[in-house]
C-alpha cells in the first residue's frame, strides 16, 4: 500500500469524514474504495478487450466481397 496526499474542498472532506464514520472506516480507506470502484469497470473492460484481441481469427482464408446481387440471390436459380 502507498500513501497519497490529496487536496479537496473543505465541503468534500467534511462529507468524506461523515461517510467514513458511517461506514466505520478511515477516510483513507474510503478514498481507496472509491478509487477502486472507479477503476474496476475499466480494468474489466481492458481485460476482456485483451482476451478478444488475443483470439485467433475464425476465418481462415481471404474474405470474399459480395455485391448486392450476389448477396440477395437466395435460391433464385
Amino acid at each position: 500500500m502507498k500513501n497519497v496526499t490529496i487536496t479537496a474542498d473543505e465541503k468534500v472532506l467534511k462529507w468524506a469524514r461523515h461517510e467514513a464514520v458511517d461506514k466505520g472506516i478511515s477516510v483513507s480507506k474510503l478514498v481507496g474504495q472509491i478509487l477502486e470502484e472507479q477503476m474496476r469497470p475499466k480494468d474489466d473492460y481492458r481485460r476482456a478487450y485483451d482476451r478478444w484481441m488475443a483470439r485467433k481469427a475464425f476465418l481462415k482464408g481471404p474474405i470474399e466481397k459480395m455485391d448486392r446481387e450476389k448477396l440477395y440471390d437466395r435460391g433464385r436459380r
